[in-house]
């Protein structure tokens, strides 16, 4: 057969042409051929197919059973016969002879061609898939063949890329025929072939470059333990060195910025702050949030989370544009961080010198009993000993645990208040200077879900300055003083009715566990740029109109 003709040297020109293992390919023949040849002689024949390295072609051979009474010619061989083959064989033996190919046909040739074609895309797919699955986290660079619905196409020779939306750096264009790099971050096996996924924006891209420019990194005196990134706007690396004469950070850095320049023009500009390693949690952290210094942190190991103290002068660089900085730092040491400055301290160590008939729950005639044994303020409380509580005339133990619980629900409640509050809007003079006229019964009223700052303004104006005035209020008369439609007036009524009945069926210890979730809130609120539009969206149509 003309199709058949030459195998060797086909197979040995498309093996060095498609990087097709030999063995491959001669796999590929033989089942063709034995496909072919099972369809045109019968399924029930049993046929192999084996290829003749000197013969330079694929020999089909038959095989049949050895019988004494020769019932299916097919499938069996008379003795008589088989002894002309075979002197030695015996009724039972299975023997086999050489077959006619050329009796396959041109109808057969052609289907073994398209077999064979099918296996060698399978082969070249295979090859394909396993080069570049073995390349994971490398970097590579393609051309740009077209952008698709936002993500990136790529011609990397062999095969193609896409880099989705996801994995590129936000307003960077490009366009078919530019050149472009990033590291290969996923190869997935489809039917239509490998499909490699590639990223500029992931912090293994990031390390990847470092790697490259820094001979330190390759040779591992030098490692990146650990990277944050926030794609083109600005990024964070930890490094440490194992040879105690090489400076980590200034073998990134390189003379006069050489290295981490290269880096950033990969980037288009991404600042990168590059920070010593440090074993210590404490002191990573305190690497991390530079170029912001830290005064002091309160650290809680069983929630993996610290406060950060830090100057006013501080604060803004320590929180970062956006909240970049605080972010990076928290992704780059893996702990919850918390931004409080100095003065929002002093303002908690205030709330101290709180009388504590002020303090709801006390009451006044507890408090002037209190008075008359040195429990006047908040601090008094606070600052006793159990010894010291449990002598107090009037009260038994747990009722001065009670009250001491109660102080610090209500002096930590106000602090952290306070402090979100301070964070949150410190950009804006107005309402800081708004915040300070706050007085704590209007401080309350922030703690109701969707009640922002602009709308305790406009209760303000309309003499409604704690929850209580809040509550007795109709849904016509707040929707008449504040220009709110009924419905959104009902909504804020039912919304406070909701969180002071929740709040009061929960006991002291309750509410200062929930502390916890309020800590979380002011760190989230602290990284806000635009505060007002985390109100409800049934209340924005009053904050708007501010």
């Amino acid at each position: 057969m003309e199709m058949f003709e030459n195998l060797k040297n086909v197979i040995e020109q498309v093996g060095k042409e498609e990087g097709i293992d030999k063995a491959i390919l001669i796999e590929a023949l033989e089942d063709a051929m034995l496909t072919v040849a099972r369809k045109h002689f019968g399924f029930h024949r049993d046929i192999e197919a084996k290829w003749s390295d000197e013969t330079g072609e694929i020999q089909l051979y038959e095989f049949k059973t050895v019988v004494d009474d020769l019932f299916d010619d097919e499938i069996e061989i008379s003795t008589e016969e088989a002894h002309k083959l075979d002197p030695d064989a015996q009724p039972g033996d299975s023997i086999g002879f050489k077959m006619d190919s050329m009796e396959l046909g041109r109808i057969a040739a052609q289907t073994a061609k398209q077999v064979i074609i099918q296996k060698v895309r399978e082969a070249k797919k295979d090859i394909v898939f396993k080069e570049y699955n073995n390349r994971k986290n490398e970097v590579v660079t393609g051309l740009v063949r077209k952008v698709e619905r936002g993500d990136i196409i790529v011609d990397l020779g062999r095969t193609e890329a896409i880099i989705p939306r996801r994995e590129q750096i936000p307003g960077e264009i490009y366009k078919a025929g530019d050149r472009i790099q990033g590291v290969i971050l996923e190869v997935h096996d489809i039917s239509r072939g490998p499909q490699v996924v590639m990223s500029r924006a992931d912090e293994i891209y990031l390390i990847k470059l470092f790697e490259m420019e820094v001979p330190e990194i390759y040779e591992n005196i030098v490692t990146i333990r650990a990277a944050a990134r926030e794609p083109g706007v600005r990024a964070k690396i930890a490094v440490s060195s194992k040879d105690a004469d090489v400076d980590p950070v200034g073998a990134c850095v390189g003379m006069k910025g050489s290295r981490v320049q290269s880096v950033v023009s990969n980037l288009r500009g991404e600042k990168i702050d590059i920070v010593p390693w440090e074993e210590d949690p404490v002191r990573f952290v305190c690497n991390a949030i530079a170029p912001a210094e830290v005064s002091r942190i309160r650290l809680n190991e069983a929630a993996r989370t610290m406060e950060l103290i830090v100057g006013d002068d501080q604060l803004s660089l320590a929180i970062g544009k956006k909240g970049q900085n605080v972010r990076l730092a928290s992704k780059l040491s893996g702990w919850r961080l918390d931004i409080t400055s100095e003065s929002d301290i002093l303002r908690r160590t205030e709330s101290g010198k709180i009388p504590l008939r002020m303090i709801p729950g006390v009451g006044d005639a507890n408090a002037e009993v209190l008075a008359g044994q040195g429990f006047e303020i908040a601090e008094t409380i606070m600052n006793a000993t159990d010894e010291q509580l449990s002598s107090v005339t009037g009260f038994s133990f747990d009722q001065m645990k009670n009250i001491r619980n109660r102080v610090l629900l209500y002096t930590e409640e106000r602090a952290r208040t306070l402090s979100s509050l301070k964070n949150r809007f410190r950009h804006e003079v107005d309402s800081m200077e708004f915040i300070d006229t706050l007085t704590d019964r209007q401080l309350e009223l922030l703690k109701i879900p969707g009640v922002g700052l602009k709308l305790v303004r406009h209760l303000k104006i309309s003499d409604i300055e704690t929850v209580d005035d809040l509550l007795k209020c109709s849904s016509d008369d707040l929707a008449s003083k504040l220009a709110l439609s009924d419905d959104e007036a009902a909504l804020i009524l039912q919304t406070a009715k909701q969180f002071i009945e929740k709040r009061e069926a929960q006991s002291v210890e309750e509410k200062l566990e929930n502390l916890k979730a309020l800590e979380q809130g002011i760190l989230d609120m602290s990284l806000d740029e635009q505060p007002e539009d985390e109100l409800e969206p049934e209340t924005k149509s009053l904050e708007s109109g501010s």
